[in-house]
């Protein structure tokens, strides 16, 4: 099934010069064997095509369960010199959540109702859902 980025893993981002540095960080085991093999240098560089004019670069880092990624040439030369609104690649990572990967419906962050983002609308948990109460009464 297609799914965003935004519901199975987290991420966030820096610039180092005129680089874009991005952690993409999974939840758990299964969810980060999925983000290893669905993100990959191809589908970044289209993704971030319209701002990185460089290599993409990717590196797994399996006992963070993490992926480390360089958009080299992203920031409009960096910090000092870019008219960008986002100099420092803060946002790159909101960006990157946005992509879309195959990834299987059991997944435990798409199969479990508790540990799942909730979906705008949905009023989160309650005592009749979780058969616990959730304030002090």
């Amino acid at each position: 099934m297609k799914v965003g980025l935004w519901r199975i893993a987290h991420a966030r981002s820096g610039d180092k010069a005129d680089r874009a540095d991005i952690g993409l960080f999974a939840y758990d085991a299964p969810t980060y064997e999925v983000l290893k093999r669905e993100v990959t240098r191809e589908r970044l560089a289209a993704h971030f095509a319209d701002i990185c004019q460089g290599t993409v670069e990717i590196w797994p880092l399996d006992n963070l369960l993490a992926v480390k990624i360089v958009l080299n040439a992203a920031l409009q030369g960096g910090a000092a010199r870019s008219l960008r609104m986002d100099s420092l690649g803060k946002a790159v990572a909101a960006r990157l959540l946005r992509m879309e990967i195959e990834a299987p419906a059991d997944l435990p962050r798409l199969s479990h109702p508790s540990a799942r983002p909730r979906e705008s609308g949905d009023p989160g948990p309650s005592k009749e859902r979780t058969g616990f109460p959730l304030s002090r009464e």
